[in-house]
This record gives structure tokens, sequence and C-alpha cells, in this order.
């Protein structure tokens, strides 16, 4: 079995937990007025750009009436970024100009490099600043997306979800098996549920968690919370804490495993993450609460945001996560599941950090009947 010979390479000892070619001149599409009368000119030599900027005789070599945009089809847009949005990532961005397109599409355009800041290509991770310029290209929008409507059942589950609401954020007790927003098929999650319910506020994630992770998710209501929670998050100031059942008996006591971490595509979009030299600098701190026969139940903070982190470190140390259905052990899996685990044991149990001026901020919300049921049973 899998828990014969736990790799430790990257463990250490933790004391504690604490902490000229072409020129295009483009219809300004705003203007009908306009639309039809501009042109795309090709110019292939100076007397041709004099001709077309006015200074002299050149002749216009060829000239092809523009197009309008295709029904349902924005033309180009070329935004400059304010300074209440600097600091959030091109894809949030983007989602918040293009309000009917799916999020899959949004990667889409990253990926192809249609997006452009400041006329270089855009990673989906990369966080805008003040006086940016963000081109935004044609979308095809799709018409039924405009009538579709959160189910019913998800709004409410998601109400009764938060645990705290302040003037900054909002702390919502994630359930497991919703993600924190669409994609992949999924036209909601959290967070358009959240911005369906709330449509005269500015919501935004301030971090992610998975889809079977339950726990505690932050989601800003202002622009300025948000670039704080981030700046605290950067700076590792944000203290996380996590509840996670683990396979076979941990016998490392605390430990922190700060092997990196590289995240890989797989065609459909499926990520998978695995330890690697060359990957992203990431760490985790584990220390055992509970022993149990074949379990144990650690306390786990992460130092790094890192996709997928706790469940490849915990997999890494060869105490893979229980219930999970990629880094985890299909045996130890089986035994879990007639004990009643329908699902990864993974909790966001506490999230705390200190607001700049001073002021303290700690939540934490309890594993629910399903995995205290499976403590109880082991």
């Amino acid at each position: 079995m899998f828990l014969g010979a736990a790799d430790t390479s990257g463990l250490t000892d933790t004391p504690s937990l604490s902490a000229g070619a072409r020129r295009k001149i483009a219809p300004d599409y705003s203007n009908p007025s306009s639309a039809n009368q501009c042109v795309t000119h090709t110019v292939r030599t100076r007397n041709d750009l004099d001709g077309l900027l006015g200074r002299g005789k050149g002749a216009l070599v060829s000239a092809q009436a523009a197009s309008p945009p295709a029904p349902g089809r924005e033309p180009v847009r070329h935004v400059e970024v304010a300074a209440d949005d600097a600091g959030q990532r091109i894809d949030n961005f983007l989602l918040r100009h293009l309000k009917n397109v799916p999020r899959s599409r949004v990667y889409r355009l990253l990926r192809k490099g249609e997006v452009r800041v400041n006329g270089k290509r855009a990673r989906p991770e990369y966080r805008v600043a003040a006086g940016d310029r963000v081109r935004i290209p044609p979308v095809r929008v799709e018409a039924e997306r405009r009538t579709l409507r959160a189910p019913d059942s998800l709004l409410r589950t998601i109400r009764g979800a938060i645990v705290h609401e302040d003037a900054e954020l909002l702390v919502i007790n994630k359930p497991p098996g919703i993600a924190v927003h669409g994609g992949s098929g999924e036209d909601f999650g959290v967070i358009e549920a959240l911005r369906l319910d709330r449509p005269d506020e500015t919501l935004e994630l301030a971090h992610r968690l998975d889809r079977e992770t339950s726990g505690c998710l932050l989601v800003a209501r202002k622009r300025s919370s948000l670039r704080e929670l981030h700046r605290l998050m950067r700076e590792g100031l944000v203290e996380k804490h996590y509840l996670a059942l683990l396979a076979g008996s941990w016998q490392l006591g605390r430990k922190r495993i700060d092997v990196p971490l590289a995240t890989r595509r797989l065609q459909g979009g499926e990520r998978v993450v695995k330890a690697d030299a060359g990957g992203k600098e990431s760490a985790t701190r584990f220390e055992p609460v509970q022993f149990f026969k074949r379990a144990t139940l650690m306390d786990v903070a992460i130092e790094t945001g890192r996709t997928h982190q706790i469940r490849v470190h915990a997999a890494h140390a060869g105490h893979p996560v229980a219930g999970d259905p990629k880094y985890g052990d299909k045996e130890f899996n089986a035994a879990m599941r007639k004990l009643g685990l329908d699902r990864m044991f993974l909790h966001a149990q506490t999230v705390s950090f200190e607001w700049s001026g001073g002021r303290d901020f700690t939540v934490s919300v309890p594993l629910d009947d399903t995995l205290k049921g499976v403590l109880d049973r082991l």
C-alpha cells in the first residue's frame, strides 16, 4: 500500500505554527453615422502614408470598406484601468466588462493572445495596474445567456451560508460540491449567485477554494477591500487553517513541506499539479490533531496559495487526503466511503488577519455533520 515509505524530501522541522506595413483605421461603432464611412487602407510607401495623413499627394493603393460587427458581436474596445480596479486579476477584469460571456470563453481569449495589456499578451494571473490599457477583442454574445437564471435552490443555499457580513466583506461557509465561480460547464458558482442576489453591490472573490473543499470563503464588497486583502495575502499576513483527514498514521510530528509545485493543464482543461523542482515556491505546515486507526486528523496551514497545494503536499508526504479522487489512494477512499465519506475531507476552518489600521479579523466555521459523523465512526 502507498503508506509503506513516505517521500520526505522537502520536509523540514517547524518549531511552531505561528506566524510599414499595415495601418487600419477602425470605425467608431458607437457613432452610427460614421460606421459605414471608415475604410481600411493598405499603406506600402511613405507617399502612401503621407497621402493618408493629408501630407501630400500620395495615392492610396487599396481601400476596402470595413464592416460593422455582426449582430450579437461587440466591437474591439480599449479600456483604461482605473485606480479602483488596480490589483485585480485580468480574467476577473474581463468578466466585469464581458457580462454575458462564459468564463471558459474569456480564458480562451487570453490563451489565444487576443487580449492585450499595453500592447502585450496577458496571462490569466496578471494583475492590472492603474493606467493599463486593455484591448478587449470582439466577442459574440450568446443571446440565450441573457435569460439564464441561477436556480432558486442555489440562491437560498448561498444566502444561508453567509456566516459574517460587514462593510468590507462577506464570509461564506462554502458548501462542498459548489464551485466558487462558473466555468467548465457550470453557469453559476458562489460569486455569480451572490452577484445575482445583490445586483447593486460590487462583489469579488478574494481567494478560491476547490469545488469539494468546504469552509471559509472571503468575498470583498469594495475594490479597496479586495486590494487590501490581496496585499495581505501576498505578504503572507493572512493565516488560513484547514482541517484535513489524511490516510495512515502521521508520524512526522509538526512538519513544513516546501516542495515547489507545477501545474499542467490537460486536454479538455483539467488541471493536474505535481511536485516539481522547477515549479512555483509552495509551503504548507502540518500538525496532527487526533489519531485514528487508519487515519489522522490534521491542522493544516498554508503559507502560499497554489492550486491543489494541500492535496499534493499531503500526497507527497505519503498521507493523501481522504476522499481525494485525483491524488488520493483508491483503497483508502473506498474504506472511507463505507464510513459515509462521500466527498473530500478538507475543510477551510479559520481565516485571520489584521486590517491596515490595526483592526483584527478572525472567522471560524465548524465541520459539517457529515464530516463529524465520519470521525465518530473511525
